[in-house]
């Protein structure tokens, strides 16, 4: 069975009624398909309006969950979005930003997701609606581990919300693979960093993707740094202790103490990037 929606109403009803699979982008769902055909109900959401685009409120910002990274790309945001661009940037490759929607990348919830570290250094939260009602979580509940969510089979991800509280502050991404382009990352890193009018570390915001089961805040790190001068050796701060809370695996990419190590390099790069 295929269903396509127009309206969130729509949607929603349908996922409450069929155990449906929620096609977005499709750049995850038909490469996980492979040669088989769906075994289970389909419900294409990208013809629903209202899960599309992004808009500036008193407090937050919205980002549809239709979203993609190439409109993402083109919108006019504030500097604390430069990290979330550059992740955008290294999602596959133009064709695959073009289609690739934002709910579609933190649903699918793999460990080496680009987006997930920008947008946790930016405290955002997701929103879910059910034929019930809905809800707010904050992403850094929402994904639970590799490819597992919070979202419920009738839900559909239909925002992200980012608080406007760091508009300003500076923000870097940074990724290493194997190579430049279309890769997946052995390891990644996003700092949000805002100074106060002395020059010292007022809010930081730091997380690493790739070295866990799911991207994480380095929060005692960030409570380290908070009230420092942003001087020109701030990443000569951070030690390997700093990292101590990641989880990193051996696979075919990298070995543990690799992404360990690449970890701790990135975080003192960008750092560093933040503060000169």
């Amino acid at each position: 069975m295929y269903l396509r929606p127009t309206t969130l109403d729509q949607a929603v009803d349908a996922l409450e009624h069929h155990r449906a699979q929620v096609l977005a982008g499709g750049t995850d769902f038909y490469p996980a398909l492979g040669e088989r055909l769906p075994s289970t109900p389909v419900v294409d959401i990208t013809a629903v309006a209202e899960l599309k685009g992004i808009s500036v409120h008193e407090t937050f910002f919205r980002i549809g969950g239709l979203t993609t990274w190439s409109e993402l790309l083109a919108a006019q945001l504030p500097p604390c979005f430069d990290a979330l661009k550059s992740a955008a940037r290294e999602i596959g490759g133009v064709q695959i930003q073009n289609r690739g929607t934002v709910a579609g990348n933190l649903c699918n919830a793999s460990p080496a997701a680009d987006s997930v570290p920008p947008l946790l250094a930016l405290d955002a939260e997701v929103e879910l609606v059910s034929i019930g009602g809905r809800r707010g979580v904050l992403l850094a509940d929402f994904i639970v581990g590799s490819r597992k969510t919070l979202r419920r089979a009738d839900e559909l991800l239909t925002a992200v919300i980012v608080p406007r509280v760091v508009e300003n502050a500076r923000s870097v991404f940074l990724k290493l693979g194997a190579r430049r382009y279309l890769v997946i990352s052995i390891a990644m890193v996003a700092i949000v960093l805002a100074v106060d009018e002395q020059r010292r570390i007022r809010d930081i915001r730091i997380a690493v993707g790739s070295c866990s089961a799911r991207a994480q805040r380095l929060r005692e790190l960030e409570q380290f740094l908070t009230g420092r001068p942003a001087q020109a050796r701030l990443d000569a701060l951070v030690m390997p202790e700093h990292v101590k809370s990641l989880s990193p695996i051996d696979d075919v990419r990298a070995t543990a103490a690799y992404r360990s190590d690449a970890a701790l390099i990135l975080v003192r790069r960008a750092l560093q990037m933040c503060a000169s």
